[in-house]
């Protein structure tokens, strides 16, 4: 795998479910949390999509649940792309989510693309954008895809 990009998110008290660990729905959050902490701190801000007219959109999202996380862990998310067409219009990426440094707790697969937020249609992001995105590590099984 090539360089990790990571992030550390903490487990707020208004995150937990009745049974006292973490909601489902807080995985996805911070997966989202995480790619754009990403973008922004590599020069994608929110005024700069504003300002392009353009954003990401998701197509699917899906969790894996494999350990629980609680309160007091300590908790770590990953970022990766593993797929891409070479113009990096449509992407896939995945996020491990570890808790204590150790323990892999979760892993969210994401498909998603560029949206034209004017136009309302699927668009190939600006050459900034695309050297950016081709900069996020790459999986192990990382694979170039043709465009449709």
């Amino acid at each position: 795998m090539s360089a990790v990009y990571t992030k550390k998110v903490e487990v707020r008290w208004s995150d937990l479910d009745p049974n006292f660990h973490l909601r489902h729905s807080v995985y996805y959050d911070w997966g989202a949390y995480v790619r754009m902490s990403f973008m922004t701190e590599n020069g994608i801000t929110p005024s700069l999509l504003q300002q392009y007219q353009i954003g990401p959109i998701l197509f699917r999202e899906e969790c894996v649940f494999k350990r629980e996380i609680s309160f007091n862990d300590q908790v770590e998310l990953t970022l990766h792309i593993c797929k891409s067409t070479r113009d990096m219009s449509r992407w896939t990426m995945k996020h491990e989510i570890w808790k204590n440094k150790d323990t892999l707790s979760a892993i969210l697969h994401i498909d998603g693309a560029w949206l034209d937020t004017h136009k309302r249609k699927l668009a190939v992001p600006p050459d900034s954008f695309r050297e950016i995105f081709d900069s996020i590590p790459k999986s192990d099984d990382f694979v170039w895809i043709e465009n449709k």
